[in-house]
This record gives C-alpha cells, structure tokens and sequence, in this order.
C-alpha cells in the first residue's frame, strides 16, 4: 500500500456519489417539534472517508439513517448516484453501535444472512462469508456464537456482514462507542486496514477527535441542535497511516480546529 494516495476528488462537472441538499429533520414532540438537523449540505465523493463529529444531540445519527433511506428528511433531499433516496437500498451497507448479531446463529451464519435473503445459493454465499471474514481477520472463528466474540470481535463480524453483498457505500454509526480504549484503537488499525483493501466509500459517526483524523478524508463537524455544519475540514495527511502521525505537528493542527470548533458550538 506504499504510497497509496487520498481518495480521488471528482473532476469539475463530475457527479458526487452522495449528494445532501439543504437536508433538515423535525421529529413531532407536541412542542413545535425536536428540530434535529437544519439545512445540511455537503457531497461525498467515490472512495471518499468522511467522519461525522458534533456534540451530543447534534443530529449525527440522525444524519447517518437519512443518507441510509432508513429515515426520510423533513425538507430537502439526499441524492445516491444521482437517484433520490427514499428507502433503503442494497447498495448501501449500515454498521450500527452495537454489533446487532443474531445469538442463535454463528459468525459465518450471521454473516452470510444478507446473502440467504437475497436467495444466492448456499455454496456461494458461505464462500462470499468467508472471504469477508478472512478481510476482518476472522478465519477459524466461523463457527462460534455471538456469546463467545470479544466486543471487537463482534463488530468485525459485523463489517464483515455489511460488507458482504458488497456495498457502494459503508455507513458506521459510531461503531466501537462501546469498545474500551484500547480495543477501540485497535479497532480504528482495523477498520483502516479494510477500507485500504476494498476502497469503498464510507460516512462514519464518530466522538473522537482523533479516531475521525486517523481514519477520514474529510470531516465534518455539527453544531448543537438543530445540527448544521459548522466546518468542513479536509484531512491532508499522508496515507497509509501509522499509529506514529498521531504524534505529528499536522495532525495537532488538524485536531486543535477540530476541538475549536466543536468548542465553539458546545
């Protein structure tokens, strides 16, 4: 991977992969209504990693399950190779908090389910599985249950499960949230090395300031509710990225407006 570069910038004229115009949700509340996102606007470039940061409450999630299909916006429109999103999709593959795996079936059955509801043979989804599974670094744990995985673990069987009908885009809503820290650092190596080997485009939720610079093109950063973006900071750092350019001049630079301007919206 020496010397790969950052993900390719559409030419002039070239159409985004995702386009969020002027996006805002309302949920009912009795009260007026919780104003969650108002008026959000950005694209998302083919191979693009863009981090998602705000403060609590700030609509990131929110944000997360529009791009999804999984929920409708109140105003504006979210556009997916130029098609309007309004429901989900296959194309588009969704890593939520908390692993979500199903306790009676096996990693490798968990994994290849996406596959069994679309009807692909038995013989070529479990081969499918478990090359997924090799990517996350999961061979010879095919067959243990959900109660025998570490939270790591867990949540590399479920990439590797959102992953495996081989999806335009990843979406994470802060995925190792619930992770120790060491584990979570790991789990960012991780998570880089995958992108590195399947370049796929990924939107990401996160809270760390340092895990979004490690791992993204780009990030941008909400305010408080109702979340607007309140900067849109390309990430010029060098790839691949070791755990060394954390201690880097640049990437304190980076993290410092970062922190500013989530400091300013708290």
């Amino acid at each position: 991977m020496e010397g790969m570069s950052a993900a390719r910038k559409p030419t002039p004229g070239e159409q985004a992969l995702i386009q969020v115009r002027s996006v805002s949700a309302v949920f009912p509340n009795g009260n007026g209504g919780l104003h969650a996102l108002e008026r959000v606007t950005f694209s998302v470039s083919s191979q693009e990693f863009v981090c998602v940061l705000g403060p609590s409450g700030s609509g990131k999630s929110t944000l997360l399950r529009i791009l999804a299909g999984l929920l409708l916006p109140t105003s504006g429109e979210v556009l997916f190779h130029g098609e309007p999103v309004t429901e989900p999709r296959r194309a588009v593959g969704f890593v939520f908090q908390k692993a979500n795996l199903m306790p009676w079936r096996t990693v490798l059955q968990n994994v290849t389910l996406p596959l069994e509801l679309e009807d692909l043979p038995q013989a070529q989804a479990i081969a499918i599985a478990r090359e997924m599974l090799e990517l996350v670094g999961l061979t010879g744990f095919e067959d243990l249950l959900p109660r025998d995985l570490s939270g790591g673990m867990a949540q590399r069987v479920a990439i590797a499960r959102a992953l495996v009908h081989d999806p335009d885009i990843l979406l994470l809503d802060e995925p190792f949230g619930s992770l120790d820290a060491l584990t979570r650092e790991r789990m960012g190596g991780e998570l880089l090395r995958i992108w590195q080997a399947k370049r796929k485009t990924v939107v990401m939720v996160t809270h760390s300031i340092s895990e979004a610079l490690f791992l993204a093109d780009r990030v941008l950063v909400l305010s408080h509710r109702p979340g607007q973006i309140c900067l849109d900071l390309t990430v010029n750092l060098p790839r691949p990225r070791l755990e060394e350019i954390h201690y880097t001049s640049e990437f304190g630079a980076l993290a410092q407006q970062v922190r500013q301007a989530i400091g300013e919206v708290l």
